[in-house]
Protein backbone atom coordinates (compact mmCIF):
# COMPACT_ATOMS: atom_id res chain seq x y z
CA UNK A 1 0.00 0.00 0.00
CA UNK A 2 1.32 3.50 -0.81
CA UNK A 3 0.72 6.29 1.73
CA UNK A 4 -0.42 9.03 -1.51
CA UNK A 5 -3.14 6.31 -1.82
CA UNK A 6 -4.11 6.44 1.69
CA UNK A 7 -7.85 8.44 2.18
CA UNK A 8 -9.16 6.55 5.27
CA UNK A 9 -7.45 4.88 8.11
CA UNK A 10 -8.99 3.37 11.22
CA UNK A 11 -7.33 2.55 14.60
CA UNK A 12 -7.70 -0.16 16.65
CA UNK A 13 -6.24 0.99 19.81
CA UNK A 14 -5.89 4.41 19.27
CA UNK A 15 -5.49 5.75 22.70
CA UNK A 16 -1.43 4.04 22.85
CA UNK A 17 1.25 6.37 22.76
CA UNK A 18 2.42 5.32 19.36
CA UNK A 19 -1.10 4.68 17.91
CA UNK A 20 -2.00 8.32 18.62
CA UNK A 21 0.71 9.30 16.94
CA UNK A 22 0.31 7.87 14.04
CA UNK A 23 -3.72 8.95 14.09
CA UNK A 24 -2.38 12.59 14.33
CA UNK A 25 -0.20 12.46 11.58
CA UNK A 26 -2.43 11.25 9.06
CA UNK A 27 -5.26 13.53 10.08
CA UNK A 28 -2.78 16.11 9.38
CA UNK A 29 -2.50 14.93 5.89
CA UNK A 30 -6.43 15.48 5.45
CA UNK A 31 -7.36 11.30 5.89
CA UNK A 32 -10.90 10.62 7.65
CA UNK A 33 -9.36 9.24 11.03
CA UNK A 34 -11.26 7.32 13.28
CA UNK A 35 -10.38 4.85 15.89
CA UNK A 36 -11.61 2.33 19.19
CA UNK A 37 -10.17 2.17 22.47
CA UNK A 38 -11.47 1.08 25.86
CA UNK A 39 -10.57 4.09 27.71
CA UNK A 40 -11.16 7.45 27.93
CA UNK A 41 -7.94 9.02 28.72
CA UNK A 42 -6.06 12.58 28.22
CA UNK A 43 -4.22 11.65 25.69
CA UNK A 44 -8.10 10.17 23.81
CA UNK A 45 -9.57 13.38 24.75
CA UNK A 46 -7.27 15.45 22.60
CA UNK A 47 -7.41 13.49 19.91
CA UNK A 48 -11.54 14.12 19.80
CA UNK A 49 -10.59 17.74 20.53
CA UNK A 50 -8.51 17.63 16.93
CA UNK A 51 -11.63 15.91 15.32
CA UNK A 52 -10.82 12.43 15.21
CA UNK A 53 -14.15 10.37 16.19
CA UNK A 54 -13.39 7.92 18.89
CA UNK A 55 -15.64 4.99 20.24
CA UNK A 56 -15.35 3.38 23.48
CA UNK A 57 -17.16 0.46 22.83
CA UNK A 58 -16.15 -2.74 21.26
CA UNK A 59 -19.27 -3.28 19.18
CA UNK A 60 -18.61 -3.29 15.22
CA UNK A 61 -22.41 -1.24 15.38
CA UNK A 62 -20.01 1.92 16.61
CA UNK A 63 -18.02 1.34 13.42
CA UNK A 64 -18.50 4.55 11.17
CA UNK A 65 -20.05 3.67 7.82
CA UNK A 66 -17.35 4.82 5.47
CA UNK A 67 -15.74 1.72 7.06
CA UNK A 68 -18.33 -0.77 6.31
CA UNK A 69 -17.09 -1.87 3.33
CA UNK A 70 -13.46 -2.72 1.97
CA UNK A 71 -11.89 -0.21 -0.02
CA UNK A 72 -8.20 0.04 -1.37
CA UNK A 73 -8.13 3.47 -0.04
CA UNK A 74 -8.76 2.52 3.64
CA UNK A 75 -5.84 1.28 6.03
CA UNK A 76 -6.94 -1.07 9.49
CA UNK A 77 -4.18 -0.17 12.12
CA UNK A 78 -4.25 -2.08 15.18
CA UNK A 79 -1.93 -2.84 18.10
CA UNK A 80 -0.85 -6.35 19.85
CA UNK A 81 -2.24 -5.03 22.92
CA UNK A 82 -5.62 -5.48 21.21
CA UNK A 83 -7.25 -8.52 23.00
CA UNK A 84 -7.47 -11.16 19.85
CA UNK A 85 -11.18 -11.72 20.60
CA UNK A 86 -12.03 -7.93 20.03
CA UNK A 87 -15.33 -6.99 18.29
CA UNK A 88 -13.91 -4.90 15.93
CA UNK A 89 -11.11 -6.42 15.38
CA UNK A 90 -12.57 -9.66 14.18
CA UNK A 91 -15.49 -7.40 12.03
CA UNK A 92 -12.55 -5.85 9.77
CA UNK A 93 -10.96 -9.38 9.93
CA UNK A 94 -14.14 -10.85 8.96
CA UNK A 95 -14.66 -8.66 6.08
CA UNK A 96 -11.32 -9.16 4.71
CA UNK A 97 -9.26 -5.93 5.37
CA UNK A 98 -5.90 -5.52 5.20
CA UNK A 99 -4.81 -5.17 9.05
CA UNK A 100 -1.38 -3.59 9.36
CA UNK A 101 0.60 -3.07 12.89
CA UNK A 102 1.89 -0.02 13.79
CA UNK A 103 5.20 -0.50 12.77
CA UNK A 104 3.95 -2.12 9.70
CA UNK A 105 2.60 1.82 8.64
CA UNK A 106 5.59 3.16 9.93
CA UNK A 107 7.46 1.25 7.14
CA UNK A 108 5.23 2.76 4.76
CA UNK A 109 5.23 6.43 6.02
CA UNK A 110 9.74 5.93 5.82
CA UNK A 111 9.97 4.51 2.78
CA UNK A 112 11.57 7.19 0.57
CA UNK A 113 12.54 9.18 3.56
CA UNK A 114 15.92 9.52 4.87
CA UNK A 115 14.57 7.69 8.48
CA UNK A 116 16.50 7.50 11.75
CA UNK A 117 15.33 5.01 14.00
CA UNK A 118 16.33 4.81 17.90
CA UNK A 119 15.97 1.07 19.28
CA UNK A 120 17.03 -0.66 22.58
CA UNK A 121 14.68 -2.18 25.52
CA UNK A 122 14.90 1.47 27.33
CA UNK A 123 15.67 4.31 26.32
CA UNK A 124 14.72 5.03 22.97
CA UNK A 125 12.35 7.24 23.74
CA UNK A 126 13.89 9.77 25.60
CA UNK A 127 16.73 9.64 22.92
CA UNK A 128 14.32 9.47 19.89
CA UNK A 129 12.57 12.71 21.75
CA UNK A 130 16.42 14.14 22.19
CA UNK A 131 17.25 14.06 18.23
CA UNK A 132 13.82 15.20 17.39
CA UNK A 133 14.13 18.31 18.68
CA UNK A 134 17.22 18.66 17.71
CA UNK A 135 16.82 18.65 14.47
CA UNK A 136 13.66 20.57 14.80
CA UNK A 137 15.17 23.44 17.45
CA UNK A 138 18.40 24.06 15.39
CA UNK A 139 16.22 24.16 11.45
CA UNK A 140 17.57 21.11 10.32
CA UNK A 141 13.92 19.63 10.51
CA UNK A 142 12.38 16.36 10.89
CA UNK A 143 8.70 14.53 11.32
CA UNK A 144 8.62 12.12 14.06
CA UNK A 145 6.92 9.60 15.69
CA UNK A 146 7.38 9.38 19.42
CA UNK A 147 7.12 7.17 22.32
CA UNK A 148 6.15 10.09 24.86
CA UNK A 149 5.06 13.39 25.07
CA UNK A 150 7.84 15.79 24.85
CA UNK A 151 7.30 18.57 26.96
CA UNK A 152 9.03 21.24 24.83
CA UNK A 153 5.96 20.40 22.13
CA UNK A 154 3.12 18.62 24.10
CA UNK A 155 2.75 15.76 21.34
CA UNK A 156 4.00 12.52 20.09
CA UNK A 157 4.41 13.74 16.71
CA UNK A 158 6.40 16.54 15.30
CA UNK A 159 5.51 17.75 11.77
CA UNK A 160 8.87 18.59 9.33
CA UNK A 161 9.01 20.16 5.56
CA UNK A 162 11.96 18.00 4.81
CA UNK A 163 12.29 14.62 3.55
CA UNK A 164 13.80 13.11 7.35
CA UNK A 165 11.84 10.96 9.67
CA UNK A 166 13.05 10.25 13.47
CA UNK A 167 10.83 6.99 15.00
CA UNK A 168 11.14 5.22 17.82
CA UNK A 169 11.80 1.74 16.85
CA UNK A 170 9.96 -1.02 19.03
CA UNK A 171 11.28 -4.16 19.55
CA UNK A 172 8.53 -5.72 20.87
CA UNK A 173 7.44 -8.68 18.82
CA UNK A 174 9.82 -7.69 16.14
CA UNK A 175 8.01 -4.98 14.64
CA UNK A 176 10.98 -3.01 14.36
CA UNK A 177 12.52 -4.91 11.45
CA UNK A 178 9.54 -3.01 9.43
CA UNK A 179 12.32 0.13 9.27
CA UNK A 180 14.98 0.03 6.78
CA UNK A 181 16.69 3.32 8.53
CA UNK A 182 19.89 5.57 7.13
CA UNK A 183 21.04 6.33 10.62
CA UNK A 184 20.08 3.80 13.35
CA UNK A 185 20.69 3.81 17.42
CA UNK A 186 20.74 1.20 20.19
CA UNK A 187 20.29 2.19 23.11
CA UNK A 188 20.38 -1.02 25.20
CA UNK A 189 19.65 -5.04 24.84
CA UNK A 190 18.89 -5.62 28.57
CA UNK A 191 16.36 -8.89 28.42
CA UNK A 192 12.97 -7.36 28.63
CA UNK A 193 9.71 -9.55 26.94
CA UNK A 194 10.61 -12.82 27.47
CA UNK A 195 6.85 -13.76 26.88
CA UNK A 196 7.75 -13.10 23.31
CA UNK A 197 11.49 -14.02 23.05
CA UNK A 198 11.65 -16.87 25.58
CA UNK A 199 15.44 -15.66 25.86
CA UNK A 200 17.86 -12.77 26.28
CA UNK A 201 19.83 -14.50 22.92
CA UNK A 202 16.54 -14.44 21.03
CA UNK A 203 16.61 -10.91 21.72
CA UNK A 204 19.34 -9.83 21.08
CA UNK A 205 19.06 -11.75 17.42
CA UNK A 206 16.26 -9.04 16.46
CA UNK A 207 18.78 -6.41 17.43
CA UNK A 208 21.00 -7.78 15.27
CA UNK A 209 18.68 -8.45 12.22
CA UNK A 210 17.34 -4.81 13.09
CA UNK A 211 21.38 -3.75 12.58
CA UNK A 212 21.57 -5.21 9.84
CA UNK A 213 18.13 -3.73 8.37
CA UNK A 214 20.64 0.06 8.02
CA UNK A 215 20.66 0.86 4.69
CA UNK A 216 24.48 0.21 3.03
CA UNK A 217 25.46 3.60 3.53
CA UNK A 218 24.03 4.02 7.02
CA UNK A 219 25.43 4.66 10.45
CA UNK A 220 24.70 2.59 13.52
CA UNK A 221 25.29 3.98 16.94
CA UNK A 222 24.99 1.57 19.87
CA UNK A 223 25.67 2.10 23.67
CA UNK A 224 29.43 0.71 24.72
CA UNK A 225 29.41 -2.91 25.56
CA UNK A 226 26.47 -4.25 23.01
CA UNK A 227 27.71 -7.17 21.12
CA UNK A 228 27.71 -4.99 17.78
CA UNK A 229 29.69 -3.20 15.69
CA UNK A 230 29.19 0.75 14.93
CA UNK A 231 29.88 3.82 16.09
CA UNK A 232 29.58 3.39 19.99
CA UNK A 233 28.86 5.92 22.64
CA UNK A 234 29.07 5.89 26.32
CA UNK A 235 28.77 8.75 29.95
CA UNK A 236 30.87 5.90 31.54
CA UNK A 237 33.95 4.25 29.04
CA UNK A 238 36.68 5.64 26.19
CA UNK A 239 34.30 5.17 23.63
CA UNK A 240 33.94 6.86 20.31
CA UNK A 241 31.83 9.22 20.95
CA UNK A 242 31.52 9.66 24.99
CA UNK A 243 29.91 12.61 27.92
CA UNK A 244 33.66 13.58 30.15
CA UNK A 245 33.20 15.92 33.10
CA UNK A 246 29.92 14.92 33.78
CA UNK A 247 28.61 17.16 37.04
CA UNK A 248 25.70 18.60 38.91
CA UNK A 249 25.09 22.25 38.35
CA UNK A 250 21.90 24.25 40.05
CA UNK A 251 19.49 20.96 39.59
CA UNK A 252 21.39 20.27 35.91
CA UNK A 253 23.36 17.94 34.82
CA UNK A 254 26.54 19.42 32.78
CA UNK A 255 29.15 17.60 30.61
CA UNK A 256 31.33 17.69 27.88
CA UNK A 257 30.93 15.97 24.54
CA UNK A 258 33.91 14.53 22.75
CA UNK A 259 34.21 12.42 19.58
CA UNK A 260 38.03 12.66 18.29
CA UNK A 261 36.91 15.62 16.07
CA UNK A 262 34.49 17.62 17.90
CA UNK A 263 34.38 19.02 21.42
CA UNK A 264 31.54 20.82 23.27
CA UNK A 265 32.27 21.75 26.37
CA UNK A 266 29.61 22.50 29.14
CA UNK A 267 26.44 20.95 27.91
CA UNK A 268 23.44 21.29 30.25
CA UNK A 269 21.01 18.65 30.67
CA UNK A 270 17.65 19.09 32.37
CA UNK A 271 16.75 15.58 32.10
CA UNK A 272 18.97 14.34 35.19
CA UNK A 273 21.17 11.16 35.29
CA UNK A 274 23.68 9.78 33.65
CA UNK A 275 21.91 7.39 31.29
CA UNK A 276 19.89 10.70 30.49
CA UNK A 277 23.57 12.45 29.54
CA UNK A 278 24.43 8.66 27.70
CA UNK A 279 20.99 9.43 25.59
CA UNK A 280 21.80 12.65 24.84
CA UNK A 281 25.53 11.78 23.79
CA UNK A 282 23.90 9.34 21.41
CA UNK A 283 21.52 12.16 19.84
CA UNK A 284 24.26 14.65 19.62
CA UNK A 285 26.26 12.14 17.84
CA UNK A 286 23.42 11.87 15.41
CA UNK A 287 23.09 15.34 14.59
CA UNK A 288 26.90 16.03 14.02
CA UNK A 289 26.64 13.00 11.74
CA UNK A 290 23.93 14.91 9.77
CA UNK A 291 26.70 18.22 9.30
CA UNK A 292 24.55 20.17 12.23
CA UNK A 293 26.90 23.23 13.79
CA UNK A 294 27.91 22.03 17.36
CA UNK A 295 26.86 25.29 18.72
CA UNK A 296 23.43 24.97 17.63
CA UNK A 297 23.59 21.61 19.09
CA UNK A 298 24.70 22.72 22.56
CA UNK A 299 21.84 25.62 22.52
CA UNK A 300 19.23 22.86 21.23
CA UNK A 301 20.30 20.45 24.09
CA UNK A 302 20.42 23.21 26.68
CA UNK A 303 16.54 23.84 25.77
CA UNK A 304 15.17 19.85 25.72
CA UNK A 305 12.81 19.90 28.46
CA UNK A 306 12.38 16.21 28.61
CA UNK A 307 9.47 13.98 28.15
CA UNK A 308 5.92 13.06 30.11
CA UNK A 309 6.61 10.87 32.53
CA UNK A 310 10.42 10.29 32.11
CA UNK A 311 11.94 11.66 35.22
CA UNK A 312 9.34 14.42 35.40
CA UNK A 313 9.36 16.81 38.59
CA UNK A 314 6.02 17.08 39.47
CA UNK A 315 6.22 18.34 43.14
CA UNK A 316 9.33 20.64 44.40
CA UNK A 317 8.91 22.91 47.52
CA UNK A 318 10.91 23.19 50.20
CA UNK A 319 9.00 20.89 52.19
CA UNK A 320 8.24 18.29 49.54
CA UNK A 321 9.88 16.49 46.00
CA UNK A 322 7.54 14.71 43.79
CA UNK A 323 8.60 13.06 40.89
CA UNK A 324 7.18 10.66 38.45
CA UNK A 325 8.57 8.16 35.46
CA UNK A 326 8.27 5.42 33.35
CA UNK A 327 10.33 2.65 34.30
CA UNK A 328 9.43 -1.07 34.47
CA UNK A 329 12.07 -2.54 34.46
CA UNK A 330 15.11 -3.38 36.91
CA UNK A 331 17.43 -1.65 34.97
CA UNK A 332 15.55 1.47 34.38
CA UNK A 333 14.65 1.14 37.88
CA UNK A 334 18.47 1.10 38.76
CA UNK A 335 19.22 4.37 36.74
CA UNK A 336 16.05 6.18 38.01
CA UNK A 337 16.91 5.90 41.70
CA UNK A 338 20.64 6.49 41.25
CA UNK A 339 19.40 9.79 39.33
CA UNK A 340 17.16 10.60 42.45
CA UNK A 341 19.80 9.79 44.40
CA UNK A 342 22.24 12.32 43.03
CA UNK A 343 20.09 15.33 42.86
CA UNK A 344 18.76 14.34 47.01
CA UNK A 345 21.42 12.53 48.71
CA UNK A 346 20.06 13.83 51.47
CA UNK A 347 16.53 12.75 51.62
CA UNK A 348 14.64 9.86 52.67
CA UNK A 349 13.42 8.27 49.65
CA UNK A 350 9.53 6.60 49.22
CA UNK A 351 9.28 4.44 46.20
CA UNK A 352 5.88 3.48 45.55
CA UNK A 353 5.83 1.19 42.48
CA UNK A 354 3.32 -0.42 39.75
CA UNK A 355 4.82 -3.85 38.56
CA UNK A 356 3.93 -3.90 34.41
CA UNK A 357 3.25 -7.59 33.10
CA UNK A 358 2.44 -10.96 35.26
CA UNK A 359 5.52 -12.26 33.16
CA UNK A 360 7.72 -9.37 33.57
CA UNK A 361 7.38 -9.48 36.86
CA UNK A 362 8.16 -13.32 37.58
CA UNK A 363 10.82 -13.36 34.84
CA UNK A 364 12.75 -10.34 36.90
CA UNK A 365 11.27 -10.75 40.39
CA UNK A 366 15.12 -10.83 41.97
CA UNK A 367 16.36 -8.24 40.32
CA UNK A 368 13.29 -5.67 41.09
CA UNK A 369 13.47 -7.10 44.93
CA UNK A 370 17.50 -5.89 44.56
CA UNK A 371 16.59 -2.55 43.27
CA UNK A 372 13.19 -1.75 45.50
CA UNK A 373 15.51 -2.96 48.36
CA UNK A 374 17.29 0.19 47.75
CA UNK A 375 14.64 2.60 48.81
CA UNK A 376 14.02 3.72 52.59
CA UNK A 377 10.03 2.82 51.94
CA UNK A 378 8.59 0.59 49.24
CA UNK A 379 4.62 1.56 48.35
CA UNK A 380 3.71 -1.85 45.88
CA UNK A 381 0.39 -1.22 43.97
CA UNK A 382 -0.85 -4.69 42.72
CA UNK A 383 0.66 -5.79 39.02
CA UNK A 384 -0.99 -4.25 36.05
CA UNK A 385 -1.67 -6.65 33.64
CA UNK A 386 -2.04 -5.11 30.40
CA UNK A 387 -2.58 -7.69 28.14
CA UNK A 388 -2.10 -10.68 29.80
CA UNK A 389 -4.32 -12.96 31.92
CA UNK A 390 -3.11 -13.65 35.48
CA UNK A 391 -0.47 -16.23 36.41
CA UNK A 392 -0.73 -18.87 39.14
CA UNK A 393 1.44 -17.24 42.48
CA UNK A 394 2.99 -14.49 40.64
CA UNK A 395 1.73 -11.18 42.79
CA UNK A 396 2.76 -8.24 44.38
CA UNK A 397 3.06 -10.13 47.70
CA UNK A 398 5.41 -12.23 45.94
CA UNK A 399 7.65 -9.24 45.24
CA UNK A 400 7.03 -7.70 48.84
CA UNK A 401 8.88 -11.22 50.29
CA UNK A 402 12.13 -10.35 48.73
CA UNK A 403 12.25 -6.78 49.06
CA UNK A 404 14.40 -5.54 52.43
CA UNK A 405 13.83 -2.22 52.39
CA UNK A 406 13.17 -1.00 55.92
CA UNK A 407 9.44 -0.08 55.17
CA UNK A 408 7.38 -2.04 53.03
CA UNK A 409 3.97 -3.02 52.45
CA UNK A 410 1.02 -3.15 49.38
CA UNK A 411 -0.94 -0.58 48.99
CA UNK A 412 -4.50 -0.33 47.26
CA UNK A 413 -4.32 1.56 44.32
CA UNK A 414 -7.94 3.52 45.90
CA UNK A 415 -5.88 4.06 49.18
CA UNK A 416 -2.49 5.22 47.45
CA UNK A 417 -4.08 9.15 47.82
CA UNK A 418 -4.85 8.68 51.05
CA UNK A 419 -1.83 6.61 52.33
CA UNK A 420 0.85 9.56 50.93
CA UNK A 421 -1.57 12.47 52.33
CA UNK A 422 -0.94 10.80 55.21
CA UNK A 423 2.94 9.99 55.28
CA UNK A 424 3.59 13.51 54.08
CA UNK A 425 6.92 12.12 52.46
CA UNK A 426 9.85 14.23 51.59
CA UNK A 427 11.02 12.76 48.44
CA UNK A 428 8.27 10.57 46.57
CA UNK A 429 9.22 8.48 43.62
CA UNK A 430 5.96 6.95 41.57
CA UNK A 431 7.20 4.40 39.17
CA UNK A 432 5.09 2.23 36.58
CA UNK A 433 4.17 1.79 33.19
CA UNK A 434 0.80 0.85 34.21
CA UNK A 435 -1.98 3.39 34.92
CA UNK A 436 -0.35 4.72 37.74
CA UNK A 437 0.14 8.03 35.78
CA UNK A 438 -3.55 8.22 36.39
CA UNK A 439 -2.19 9.43 40.45
CA UNK A 440 0.19 11.62 39.14
CA UNK A 441 -2.72 14.65 39.51
CA UNK A 442 -4.14 13.55 42.47
CA UNK A 443 -0.86 13.20 44.34
CA UNK A 444 0.57 16.13 42.79
CA UNK A 445 -2.57 18.14 44.60
CA UNK A 446 -2.02 16.47 47.72
CA UNK A 447 1.76 17.24 48.06
CA UNK A 448 2.11 20.63 46.80
CA UNK A 449 -0.62 21.68 49.60
CA UNK A 450 1.10 20.04 52.43
CA UNK A 451 3.64 21.30 54.56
Amino acid sequence: MELANINRVYFVGIGGIGMSALARYFAKRGVVVCGYDKTRTNLTIALEHEGILISYLDEESNVPVCFHDKHDDTLIVYTPAIPKDSNILQYFKNKGFALKKRSEVLGIISQGMFCIAVAGTHGKTTTSSMVAHILTDTGFGCTAFLGGITTNYNSNVLFGKNNVVVVEADEYDRSFLTLHPDVAVITSMDADHLDIYGDESHLQESFRLFAHQLKEDGKLFVKDGLPLDGITYSATTNAAIRATNIRVENGSFVFDFEDGYTTIKDISLAMPGKHNVENATAAIGVALSLGIHPKSVKKAVGTFKGVKRRFETIVNTASHVYIDDYAHHPEELRACFDAVRQLHPDKKLTVMFQPHLFSRTRDFADEFAKVLSTADEVMLLEIYPARELPIAGVNSQLLLDKITAPQKAICGKDLAVQEIKNKKPELLLTVGAGDIDTLVEPLKNVLGHVE
